[in-house]
């Protein structure tokens, strides 16, 4: 078939004919463009990584488990040491017996965020009250998402009567008030804790945590999985219909193997998610009770003690104070982004 040629006059207005003949084969197939083959989490990945904020926020985190878990092993001055001479320190300022050893040509480490009124390095307790925010965040999200997700998943999956009392359930631990329930938990279990860990050898590293701390991990396994089981719940109740769940239902897969197997797994983008936006809240909690004394036993540091302590003398020694309230702030900043990085990743919706 010859090739159809239209000509035009060049001093004529109207369009040329020749953009609007039909495409070649070979054109079509220069205009395909197809999608590489990638996974779902590989995907995700992907997504993840070209957000910079939630970058920025990730390498911040690990930096500070850096600081909060690796220095204060090599770190030269403990949380609990008190240096005698160097009480009320500034930054990066040395004592007369540190001045005196640095005269005789000896090595004198600085007190970097200076000391308190013992004598103690505010650097190494800021690092260790991080240490003991993070932990807190972690264990008890991760207390959140063992309760939660099994909670949600079997109110989800069976329906009926049984969600119906379960979701009752739900709303009545959603009014009972946190803050309450931990402090009845202090004044009940404190002399038993105490005596708990004073008559047995292996558990006296607790008592260092005090009973603040495990009233903390107790409120959050009562009370703080709520959310995490209504999340569950509604993706439950969407993927239960699917055809993978009628098939392995016809295969005559028991209703805890559909679950463990089949649903939890397909729901665990919204597991994370959800986990890591429930540290900063977490961390924001141990900080508030430690903040009102509820929370880690004296000499052990958190953030929130910190910033307590600093009260004391916050007219002529306002950097006590700044120093672990920008801690605070910048772990539950970075969290909250990484976590918002991490739904957008995750997120279906948003893949081009």
């Amino acid at each position: 078939m010859s090739e159809i040629k239209l000509k035009k006059n060049p001093l004529s207005l109207q369009l040329n004919a020749e953009d609007f003949l039909p495409a070649s084969e070979e054109e079509k197939r220069e205009r395909i463009v197809m999608r590489e083959s990638t996974t779902y989490w590989k995907d995700a990945l992907q997504r993840f990584s070209k957000n910079k904020v939630a970058m920025v926020s990730f390498f911040v985190i690990i930096l500070i488990m850096l600081c909060a878990f690796i220095v204060p092993v090599f770190y030269p001055y403990q949380y609990d040491q008190q240096v005698r001479g160097s009480e009320d320190l500034r930054p990066m300022q040395y004592s007369e017996m540190e001045l005196q050893k640095i005269s005789k040509g000896e090595s004198v480490f600085p007190h970097i965020f200076g000391t308190d009124k013992f004598g103690r390095d505010m650097a190494v307790r800021t690092m260790i009250g991080a240490r003991i925010s993070l932990l807190v965040g972690l264990v008890a999200s991760a207390l959140v998402l063992l309760i939660g997700s099994i909670y949600g998943a079997v109110s989800g999956y069976f329906g009926g009567k049984v969600d119906l009392v379960m979701m009752r359930i739900v709303d009545i631990i959603y009014s009972v008030p946190d803050m309450l329930i931990i402090i009845l938990l202090q004044v009940t279990m404190k002399e038993p804790l105490n005596r708990l860990f004073s008559s047995n050898p292996a558990l006296a590293g607790f008592q260092q945590i005090g009973v603040g701390l495990i009233s903390i991990f107790i409120t959050f396994s009562l009370l703080y999985w709520v959310g995490m089981a209504r999340i569950v719940r509604g993706q439950i109740m969407m993927l239960k219909e699917q055809e993978f769940v009628t098939a392995a239902k016809a295969l005559g897969a028991s209703n805890r193997r559909i679950i463990a197997e089949h649903l939890l797994p397909n729901c665990i983008g919204t597991l994370i998610v959800t986990t890591t936006l429930q540290i900063p809240s977490a961390i924001f909690t141990e900080a508030f009770l430690s903040f009102l004394n509820l929370g880690v036993a004296a000499p052990m540091a958190s953030l929130g003690s910190l910033a307590n302590d600093a009260l004391d003398g916050i007219t002529s020694y306002a950097y006590r104070l700044v120093v672990p309230s920008v801690a605070i702030s910048l772990i539950i900043l970075s969290f909250n982004l990484f976590g918002d990085g991490l739904r957008d990743a995750f997120d279906p919706k948003l893949k081009k």
